[in-house]
């Protein structure tokens, strides 16, 4: 029997025929919601210290960043809170994506990402963790929010990790029968164990070390990926992914070395770290579900 023979100019991505409304709809209605209530919680809690009780962080009277600090009010540092939206825009997005493949039939060419619908569920509530985490911090400025803080950026690089080994070993064989044994589980599980983890020794460990291990385990597997002739993807996304995290990368140097804007500016170098990692994983996110396989000719 002839084999199918493949050709470069046949591979193609998932097919795409864009995101049912309901997915804009869901994101945009739980954010507007979110905005709301908590506008709400500031103007009741103006001129209240209601961070009085918990431990503060060192960031609280020596401010790493250049945003001014409004001790009495319940966020402390207001651009540097809100813009922690962006990673809740990019994890709505997700579980909603992923809702979605999980009640539809996956296409026939489609990617690992988009037939594994549990690793975009996990995906988006890790952003969802990031952008709760770290808005606590830049609210309170207290010593709990600051370990939530870095724990969680540590999660959507984990997921991510993840996704890619799950496409190179989508099944574990086991047995005489040779079962097969979806891996997609066990890596959820891996992450979650690794996210508690990373928060309970938070303080033991360098969180500048960590981080750049992840994001160049990250970069490595994408690398590794290119040799991958069977699959093709979007590496368009990637590279707005990358040029996204060193433009955050420039404007959050610039805040600490005080030369990007005013204390009392609304446009913040770290809110534009905020906005411009969660670009970037949202980007390296559809990268993955760019995903496709060669369509025989």
């Amino acid at each position: 029997m002839a084999q199918p023979h493949f050709t470069a100019r046949k591979c193609a991505t998932t097919p795409n025929s864009g995101l049912p409304r309901w997915v804009h709809c869901f994101v945009w209605s739980v954010i507007v919601l979110a905005v709301l209530v908590l506008v709400g919680i500031s103007r009741a809690g103006q001129g209240r210290n209601m961070w009085g009780d918990w431990r503060q962080s060192s960031e609280l009277r020596r401010p790493v960043y250049a945003e001014r600090v409004y001790i009495d009010d319940v966020f402390r540092t207001r651009a540097n809170t809100w813009s922690n939206l962006a990673y809740v825009v990019v994890g709505l997005y997700g579980i909603a994506i992923g809702w979605h493949d999980l009640r539809r039939p996956s296409p026939g060419a489609a990617g690992s990402l988009v037939q594994t619908p549990a690793l975009s569920l996990a995906f988006g509530v890790a952003c969802c963790y990031l952008g709760a985490g770290s808005g606590l911090f830049h609210a309170s400025l207290t010593r709990l929010g600051q370990q939530l803080d870095v724990a969680a950026m540590y999660v959507p690089l984990l997921v991510l990790i993840a996704m890619n080994l799950g496409r190179w070993v989508p099944h574990l064989s086991f047995g005489r029968r040779h079962r097969n044994l979806p891996t997609w589980p066990i890596l959820i599980v891996l992450v979650g164990l690794a996210g508690v983890f990373l928060f309970l020794y938070k303080w033991s460990m360098s969180s500048r070390i960590v981080l750049c291990t992840l994001i160049g385990t990250l970069g490595l597997l994408a690398v590794l990926d290119r040799f991958r002739v069977p699959r093709k993807m979007g590496v368009c996304w990637l590279a707005w992914s990358c040029l996204a995290l060193v433009a955050a990368v420039i404007c959050r140097q610039l805040d600490i070395a005080g030369r990007f804007t005013g204390p009392d500016a609304w446009l913040q170098g770290h809110a534009l770290w905020h906005i411009l990692t969660g670009l970037s994983l949202g980007c390296i996110y559809i990268y993955y579900r760019s995903e496709g396989t060669p369509v025989p000719r």
